[in-house]
């Protein structure tokens, strides 16, 4: 485990699909419980989870208010970064967003995507080409706006690279499936089950 809390900056924007936001923040955030209840004497969270947008209050897809924790100019460097999906196009065409998402990717362990976000982060040039997924009502658009990816349909997550490093996932709940993937790879499978217990979710653990 590591002796510092590994920072999971996950970024909010007007349009985000509540539940790709509120999914992986539940799942880093009760891996952090869990793992304090099995290890009490490791004296700090595993995750330090954070919310960052270009203002502190942003409306979800469905009208649900978010309050940003950080701002793009004073968000801590991340050791995950996590991109939602939802309504995507202004998030795509905003220049301060594609450069806060490159510069945090540059420097984070992991950067995954749920859902749609996956065309922000190759908007982003850090999904450039090799295996990605997106929701399956978006796979069409995504490999003709972006055709050197290798878009993949049917998985519920995709790792771009070998050593995992970046990864997308399908629509909406494939991102707490996913979540529990970074959790397994970056504390271990049996704290990635106690966590999907917690949750009393029925975690697909096989891509």
């Amino acid at each position: 485990m590591p002796a510092q809390p590994l920072r999971v900056n996950i970024l909010a924007f007007d349009g985000v699909e509540a539940l790709d936001f509120a999914g992986p923040f539940e799942v880093f955030t009760t891996a952090s419980r869990v793992n304090a209840r099995r290890l009490p004497a490791a004296g700090t969270a595993l995750f330090k989870v954070a919310s960052v947008a270009t203002r502190t209050t942003v409306r979800a897809r469905a009208g649900l208010r978010l309050l940003a924790d950080h701002l793009f100019a004073d968000a801590p460097p991340a050791d995950v970064l996590l991109v939602p999906g939802g309504l995507v196009d202004d998030a795509c065409a905003d220049a301060a967003t594609r450069a806060w998402i490159a510069a945090q990717a540059r420097q984070a362990a992991r950067v995954a995507s749920v859902c749609t976000g996956a065309f922000v982060l190759a908007a982003s040039g850090v999904l450039r080409a090799g295996p990605a997924t997106t929701h399956w009502e978006d796979i069409g658009d995504l490999r003709a706006r972006f055709p050197a990816l290798d878009v993949r349909e049917g998985p519920r997550w995709v790792a771009n690279d070998a050593g995992s490093r970046l990864l997308t996932s399908a629509g909406i709940s494939a991102g707490i499936d996913m979540s529990l993937h970074l959790v397994e790879l970056l504390a271990g499978r049996d704290l990635a089950r106690a966590t999907a217990r917690q949750m009393d979710y029925a975690w697909t653990s096989a891509t």
